[in-house]
């Protein structure tokens, strides 16, 4: 790994380290881009004059700043292109229909330049191995091959533009030595300044997840950019919501099986005064119609009874008199039958 030429983030000077990690050596300095990037400018300057150098579009074209490059150090596609055609190296968009044509596997290519926003990084096969060298990590990142499609399709993904390098590559120390024997990687790179921004956050994590090449966009240190410090901060979140991700499901489950137990509590309950409600209410038909039954019963005896004393009290009937055709209730026979059995006895 040592063999490994790779340059780290220095101010905004990405387009430079992608280069130079790309050759494998420090072949352009900001001077060189520079110079580059004013050639295309008045390039660009001496296209618009053909129109006229007193219309409005010219005049408005003097008045823009550079498209090349900035005062942070950002330099364009253009300025690239130019730097490595010097080296007879060109750029294809990876993802252009001409070259999804071809369909090529990515491990079959030489290397591949990513650019998100303002930022610049390598991808290079180095002997019979790839690497990832993004001058935001601390050092080359190891690539199987199996994850170098994975790797871009996610690239990809987050909005990257990825270019394949097509043409002969500088010869470089790493590239025989990494010929002859594979690199083995124990421990994958951080990010620069990682170590001191969880600190000084207080966020900690495991030691073990020290790749975030994957799950980084373009980042410039030192770069005051509204939009990157967004994308530091949700870097920083996102690692801290992998870590406490298992903690809140089980504290979900929790919850929800708790609110599971009181919903069947309650239905328990509701279950329990519903049985003794409808218990109650059977009991008190059942033993409520008896009384009243035993009641109405109670009252028609008094009431034959009553009628039974009544008429043994009057006067015993002249033997031959009529008798009243009145229903005795202790018999239960009827007037007929009582005087034929009164006219027998006679």
């Amino acid at each position: 790994m040592e063999s490994i030429f790779h340059e780290k983030q220095e101010g905004s000077l990405c387009a430079q380290h992608c280069l130079n990690n790309l050759l494998q050596g420090e072949y352009f300095t900001p001077v060189d881009l520079s110079s580059i990037a004013h050639q295309l400018d008045e390039e660009e300057r001496m296209r618009m004059a053909e129109g006229g150098m007193g219309s409005e579009e010219y005049r408005t074209f003097l008045q823009q700043p550079s498209g090349n490059m900035d005062d942070s150090g950002f330099f364009s596609i253009q300025v690239i292109s130019n730097a490595l055609s010097v080296w007879g190296l060109e750029l294809i968009l990876f993802n252009s229909r001409e070259y999804q044509r071809l369909m090529i596997n990515p491990i079959n290519e030489k290397a591949f330049i990513c650019n998100y926003k303002e930022h610049w990084f390598t991808i290079r096969k180095l002997g019979q191995q790839w690497f990832n060298l993004n001058s935001l990590l601390t050092g080359p990142e190891l690539i199987s091959d199996t994850y170098l499609a994975l790797f871009l399709a996610q690239l990809q993904q987050e909005g990257y533009s990825i270019f394949v390098i097509r043409g002969k590559l500088p010869e470089c120390e790493a590239e025989h030595i990494l010929g002859i024997m594979k690199v083995q990687q124990q421990q994958r790179p951080k990010l620069i300044g990682e170590d001191e921004a969880q600190s000084s956050s207080g966020m900690g994590r495991s030691s073990g997840q020290g790749s975030v090449v994957e799950a980084v966009p373009g980042v410039e240190e030192g770069v005051v950019d509204e939009d990157e410090e967004e994308l530091r901060k949700a870097l920083a979140l996102s690692r801290q919501d992998m870590e406490v991700e298992d903690e809140e499901a089980d504290l979900r489950r929790a919850i929800q099986l708790s609110m599971q137990g009181a919903v069947m509590s309650n239905k328990s309950k509701g279950e329990l005064v519903a049985k003794t409600t409808l218990t109650g209410q059977t009991s008190g038909s059942t033993t409520g119609e008896a009384p009243q039954s035993e009641k109405l019963s109670a009252e028609e005896l008094r009431r034959r009874r009553q009628a039974y004393f009544d008429r043994q009290s009057q006067p015993q009937a002249q033997p031959g008199a009529p008798q009243p055709s009145t229903q005795s209730t202790g018999s239960g026979k009827s007037g007929t039958e009582e005087d034929e059995q009164a006219k027998r006895s006679q």
